[in-house]
């Protein structure tokens, strides 16, 4: 009882934070944040669980700073992937393996014991509730992508489906898809494709259309015929990737600051390892060490040395995937054995 007191004495002492957005920065900001004794409020549009547009493939993020956000026990029963295959509109193109394993678990499972966790530190977490980007001290936006009119659809979905190796990636014409395993022998399949209004399809069928539409049949029919699991389909359009469109003065981090193309297998990673960078400027803030300013500034540089070079490589390669003689020079080089997938991959982690 009087060690409780005393913390709770400590805490009042410290300015508290609030989160606007509850999902992978926002929630492990949070618990990092708890554990160090700042009061943090958390609001979220949704409500948990629930499903969102997402590769839920972990790549990239270390051991170390799971630790040191406080969330490594979440992910005790992830899924382990080693193996990787690349089809191009149904052609095999060429198979590895990543250098340290990746995990795989869904957002459903994920975002559940992520807020779970939040609320038995003792963080405040108030669910459907939109917050305003209004700049403001103590307020850390983390509410993910913007729709600015963008050129891009997410689709996702989880379906019971077989693949030969733990990750699958199809890429087409008008975007691509990835597959990969999660809980429960659910198969996530998560695609990233142009906007199409010529594309007929409604509700869940539009995964399977755009697949189509890029050349994917094989992949469209496989999924027609699987399993799928009830409202698990989401879609999210009109989005950017890249750096996003800020509002001076508001304090950005995970998706919400830059959004990396999907197809690096890194957006969830670099969640957590913005999160982790904006830890020690904000806990020197609510301990009346710097001013609300230089802690942001201190959060933009970090993020800036961190992701600078996984930004500009994948801000590359990207482009190359929708263009036909970028897809040709993809083609030769693995099937001539020599395309360079380890030392590519290592420029966006």
């Amino acid at each position: 009882m009087a060690r409780r007191a005393a913390r709770d004495s400590f805490e009042r002492l410290r300015r508290s934070i609030t989160i606007a957005g509850g999902g992978l920065a926002g929630l492990s900001l949070g618990i990092a944040l708890r554990g160090r004794g700042v009061p943090v409020h958390v609001t979220e549009a949704g409500r948990y669980p629930r499903h969102r547009v997402c590769g839920e493939f972990i790549s990239g993020v270390t051991g170390e700073t799971l630790e040191f956000l406080g969330i490594s026990g979440c992910f005790h029963d992830a899924r382990r992937h080693r193996s990787l295959a690349w089809h191009e509109r149904g052609h095999w193109l060429l198979t590895d393996e990543l250098p340290a394993p990746a995990l795989g678990i869904s957002r459903h499972r994920l975002d559940m014991r992520l807020s779970d966790l939040f609320v038995d530190l003792g963080g405040s977490l108030a669910t459907g509730i939109r917050a305003r980007p209004e700049p403001a001290d103590g307020l850390v936006w983390a509410a993910g992508r913007r729709s600015v009119n963008g050129r891009w659809i997410g689709l996702k979905a989880h379906v019971r489906l077989q693949t030969r190796t733990d990750l699958e990636m199809h890429s087409g014409t008008n975007g691509y898809a990835g597959l990969a395993g999660v809980e429960d022998g659910w198969t996530n399949v998560c695609g990233l494709f142009l906007l199409d209004k010529g594309i007929a399809a409604t509700g869940a069928d539009l995964l399977p259309a755009y697949l189509e539409a890029g050349g994917n049949h094989a992949l469209a029919a496989r999924l027609r015929a699987a399993e799928w699991r009830e409202g698990s389909f989401s879609a999210v359009a009109g989005f950017e990737t890249g750096r996003q469109a800020g509002v001076p003065g508001l304090l950005c981090v995970g998706d919400a600051a830059e959004m990396i193309p999907p197809f690096t297998g890194n957006g969830m990673s670099m969640a957590f390892d913005a999160a982790r960078l904006a830890v020690e400027p904000l806990v020197s803030w609510s301990s009346g060490r710097c001013s609300w300013p230089r802690a942001c500034e201190a959060v933009r540089m970090a993020a800036t040395r961190c992701f600078r070079r996984r930004m500009w490589s994948a801000s590359l390669a990207h482009p190359l995937l929708f263009r036909s003689g970028g897809r040709a020079v993809i083609r030769s080089l693995a099937a001539a054995g020599v395309f360079p997938f380890r030392p590519l991959l290592s420029l966006v982690r």
